[in-house]
């Protein structure tokens, strides 16, 4: 399809790294504010933007089949909730060897507002069968998937992105699953999955499909490219695992990376998430090997997005200093030093390592 020239306005701001199919990384600033403007939050495709006749069928294994519109979901009760989403290639390009896959910086990470209707209270008007077992969720978009030709060194035949989830968790209300159909206060924009998407809090945005056109109660586990093909780690050392939520990490926002900074008193802040958070403690260290100090933590203001920290470096000396941040969550989960290598480059949460020059 033609991209209309407001998509092309709304992705002004973005640091692109592939223009087609278009993914695009959140510029540092958008990290600073608890909600992630619209136009600062960061794209990712797999295919084109693709053509939507703006229904949504729901089928498989139910005993109602269910076609509904934008109208209709937006007769369901609305639920809004800030939800940070992340990137399963955030930080790819720090993995040494480097993983095949999109060249990730490490702002492929934003939070915003999304509302639309509980995925468990639209899924139980087609009352799913006793015997399903997982849930499968087609986007509109679709193509020749080229990183697969790539590793399969063989054509692929045109595929749509689809993603599935287990029927356990998606029945269970206290998932809070959307279907999405605004995003900060306005309807959803073509690169975010217009008219409607899933938004599934705690998990890589890979679950979070776009462009939702079907969605299928299986009997049987989902195998599919998205499923077993991608989106997976594989290790070299162990069987290979489903990416799922997201794992702890912390950023800093402030000071930049490579920044200059006056001698004497400097506050560090920044962003702490975690898909089996919330955030119990996050922790600098100013040197190479020393000591951990404690940050101040901000509480949650909600379950599903990032947290603020802050520390107060009161000594800061003239000369180039090194500044290391880790994360712990309330499952008790630590950042690693290294980033857990795998093949295609997913989950990288290591330690991040930045440096100032102190004046």
């Amino acid at each position: 399809m033609t991209i209309p020239e407001e998509v092309i306005r709304a992705r002004a701001a973005l640091q692109m790294i592939n223009p087609a199919p278009y993914n695009a990384e959140a510029p540092p600033a958008a990290l600073t504010e608890e909600i992630t403007p619209t136009e600062l939050h960061y794209v990712r495709s797999n295919f084109s933007l693709p053509e939507h006749d703006g229904r949504l069928e729901i089928g498989g294994a139910v005993e109602h089949p269910l076609t509904l519109t934008l109208e209709d979901l937006r007769a369901f009760p609305a639920h809004e909730r800030a939800v940070t989403l992340e990137c399963a290639g955030n930080g790819r390009l720090e993995m040494r060897p480097l993983p095949t896959g999109e060249p990730w910086g490490d702002y492929a990470v934003s939070t915003a507002r999304w509302k639309g209707a509980l995925l468990h209270e639209v899924l139980a008007q087609a009352r799913p069968r006793v015997d399903g077992v997982d849930v499968r969720f087609e986007g509109a978009d679709h193509g020749a998937y080229h990183l697969a030709a790539v590793l399969a060194e063989t054509d692929t035949e045109d595929m749509h992105f689809v993603r599935s989830l287990p029927l356990e968790h998606v029945a269970d209300p206290t998932s809070e699953i959307l279907i999405a159909y605004e995003m900060n206060g306005k309807p959803l924009g073509q690169d975010h999955g217009a008219p409607f998407r899933i938004i599934v809090p705690h998990w890589y945005a890979v679950a979070s499909v776009k462009w939702l056109q079907r969605i299928d109660v299986l009997t049987e586990p989902y195998v599919g490219e998205f499923q077993t093909g991608h989106y997976i780690y594989e290790w070299a050392d162990r069987a290979p695992e489903p990416v799922d939520v997201m794992r702890v990490r912390a950023r800093v926002t402030a000071p930049a990376a490579g920044s200059t900074v006056p001698a004497g008193a400097v506050e560090v802040r920044g962003k702490a998430w975690s898909g089996t958070g919330p955030i119990a403690r996050v922790e600098v260290s100013l040197t190479g090997a020393g000591e951990w100090r404690e940050a101040h933590l901000a509480p949650p203001t909600g379950p599903y997005h990032w947290q603020e920290w802050s520390f107060d470096w009161e000594d800061a000396a003239v000369g180039r200093h090194t500044l290391r941040v880790r994360a712990t969550d309330a499952a008790g989960n630590v950042q690693p030093d290294v980033p857990p290598w795998n093949r295609l480059g997913y989950g990288n949460n290591a330690i991040e390592v930045v440096y100032v020059d102190v004046v």
